[in-house]
C-alpha cells in the first residue's frame, strides 16, 4: 500500500504591515496550512488573503489558535484556566471559519500553536478544553497533535487525529520536543532534515538528540515557514518523500 502523508506549515503569521516568510511560495509546496487566527499573529486581512491563496491552490485550511500573546508570538505560558483556553480557541476558530465560509471554503483541521501546542500534549485540562471546543463546533474536524494528551482527548471526543511529525525540531528520548531555549532545538542542516523526515514517514522512527531511536507516528509533516531557507527546505522534503514513493496529499482527503 502506498504511504500517504500531508505537508503542512504555519502561515498568515504577519500582522498589519509586518510580514513573516514567503507564504505564496510555500503554498506552492504544501498540501495543508495552519492559519494564524489573530492571537499570536494574523489579522482579518491577512487571514482572508491566506484563505484565498489556499483555495486557489487546493491547500487544506486549518485553524492555528494560540494563547493571547501577540507580543511573544504565542510562545509564553499565559497561566490561563482551562475554561479560558476553551473560549479562546472557540473565538479564534470562529473568526477563521467565517472568513473561510465567505470564500466558499471550510476549515478542516485545528492545530494549536506555540506554547499552547506544547502544553496540550502534557496537560489533560488544556487538552480536554481544546478537544471539547473542536468537537462542539464541528465533529468532522481533524485535530493535529503530537502523541500525548490532546491526541487522546480528541479521540475520546470522537474526532479524527492527525499525528504531526516536525521536520526541523529535535526530540527528547520520550518523544517530546527539545525546548527552543536549549541549544540544538532547531535543526538547520537541509540534508539531515530531509533524511530524518523520510525515515520518520516511511519507517516510523526518529533519532532523539541523544541518539535514541524512538517510534513516531506521522500523518502530517510540519515545516516551519519562519526559518531561514524555508522554501528550499520544504521543496527538499517534498522531493525526498516523493523519491521514497510517498504520496503527498491534503489530510482531510484521506485520513480515516
Amino acid at each position: 500500500m502506498t504511504r500517504r502523508v500531508d505537508l503542512v506549515a504555519d502561515l498568515g503569521e504577519g500582522y498589519g504591515a509586518w510580514r513573516m516568510g514567503d507564504d505564496a511560495a510555500l503554498l506552492d509546496v504544501l498540501t495543508s496550512a495552519n492559519v494564524a487566527c489573530g492571537f499570536h499573529a494574523g489579522d482579518p486581512q491577512i487571514m482572508d488573503a491566506t484563505v484565498r491563496a489556499c483555495a486557489e491552490r487546493g491547500v487544506g485550511i486549518g485553524a492555528h489558535p494560540s494563547f493571547p500573546d501577540l507580543r511573544g508570538f504565542g510562545r509564553r505560558d499565559m497561566g490561563l484556566t482551562a475554561s479560558e483556553v476553551r473560549s479562546d480557541v472557540l473565538y479564534q476558530f470562529g473568526a477563521l471559519a467565517a472568513i473561510a465560509a465567505a470564500r466558499g471554503q471550510r476549515v478542516t483541521h485545528l492545530a494549536p500553536h506555540g506554547r499552547l501546542g506544547n502544553l496540550v500534549a502534557v496537560r489533560e485540562d488544556y487538552a480536554d478544553a481544546v478537544a471539547s471546543a473542536a468537537a462542539r463546533v464541528d465533529p468532522s474536524l481533524i485535530v493535529l497533535a503530537q502523541d500525548g494528551k490532546l491526541a487522546e482527548a480528541a479521540r475520546a471526543a470522537g474526532l479524527r487525529v492527525g499525528i504531526v511529525g516536525i521536520a526541523d525540531r529535535a526530540y527528547e528520548d520520550d518523544g517530546t520536543l527539545v525546548p527552543r531555549s536549549e541549544p540544538g532545538a532547531v535543526i538547520h542542516d537541509a540534508e539531515e532534515i530531509r533524511e530524518r523526515t523520510v525515515r520518520m514517514v516511511t519507517d516510523g522512527v526518529i533519532d532523539s538528540r541523544n541518539g535514541v531511536a524512538i517510534p513516531i507516528a506521522c500523518d502530517t509533516v510540519l515545516v516551519h515557514g519562519d526559518t531561514d531557507d524555508a522554501i528550499r527546505l520544504a521543496r527538499s522534503i517534498r522531493a525526498g518523500l516523493a523519491e521514497a514513493g510517498v504520496e503527498i496529499a491534503p489530510l482531510a482527503g484521506w485520513l480515516e
